[in-house]
């Protein structure tokens, strides 16, 4: 073993060394598992977005991380961002085939474990 811990899948050498500080594939991996970061791509899984409906949408979130959050995954390439010139401007997000492929494992897994826990509190009947 000559270059780190990652699993070979094809071309070797064309992979990133995600265990690398420097690695551009480890950049975008943070801004994915980022707090916000995954919220947002399941999101807009089933339909693109207003930036007020994704604001509205994931709980907690204020505006200035949820810019930074897009800002992030639109440079990464998960996400696209069409701005309507009106007054005030109309932006809305959705996700790129790059982004869907990755939102789906997430989706995924969000379902896995909700099926898992037990119902919430407030959903349980009292006799």
């Amino acid at each position: 073993m000559t270059e780190g811990l990652q699993p070979g899948r094809g071309d070797t050498a064309k992979r990133y060394e995600v265990f690398h500080t420097d690695c551009a594939a480890r950049d975008t991996v943070d801004h994915v598992t980022s707090r916000w970061g995954v919220w947002v791509l399941i999101a807009l899984q089933s339909d693109d977005l207003r930036f007020h409906e994704l604001r509205d949408g994931i709980r907690g979130i204020s505006e200035k991380m949820l810019a930074q959050t897009l800002r992030a995954l639109v440079q990464d390439g998960l996400l696209w961002r069409k701005v309507e010139p009106t007054t005030p401007p109309q932006v809305t997000y959705g996700l790129t085939d790059f982004g869907r492929d990755v939102g789906e494992p997430l989706l995924d897994l969000f379902d896995r474990i909700t099926r898992r826990l037990p119902p919430p509190a407030a959903s349980r009947a009292e006799p």
